[in-house]
């Protein structure tokens, strides 16, 4: 049987960190009110939605990679799946989805999120 072609990993565009002041006002997102150009402003709001949803998919990568880590067996001060769940503000359901989720990527067997 073939293995599986891997998809290659997006590039999420580079998010350009908002000083404080610009962050402060809600009708203010990456300078895309002063976009007038709708073409622009799709373009851009595109590659911010990819970038985001990017963001998202690793990040919950590192997510499981962490819960998998808290509760090795080996580790003397293991946390339980209740206790992971509560510090995420997750279910222990899907606490133990995560650690296992979590277990497979530091194996090198679970696909990835992206």
């Amino acid at each position: 049987m073939a293995e599986p072609e891997r998809q290659p990993r997006l590039r999420p565009a580079p998010l350009i960190f908002e000083p404080a002041e610009a962050a402060a006002d809600p009708e203010h997102f990456f300078d895309l009110e002063s976009v007038e150009d709708p073409r622009e402003l799709l373009a851009r709001a595109t590659e911010l939605t990819h970038a985001f949803r990017a963001a998202a998919d690793r990040s919950v990568e590192f997510q499981a990679i962490a819960a998998a880590q808290l509760a090795d067996p080996r580790r003397f001060d293991r946390l339980t799946t209740a206790d992971i769940a509560e510090r995420a503000e997750w279910t222990e359901d899907y606490a133990k989805k995560m650690v296992e989720f979590g277990r497979d990527l530091l194996r090198g067997t679970a696909e990835p999120t992206a």
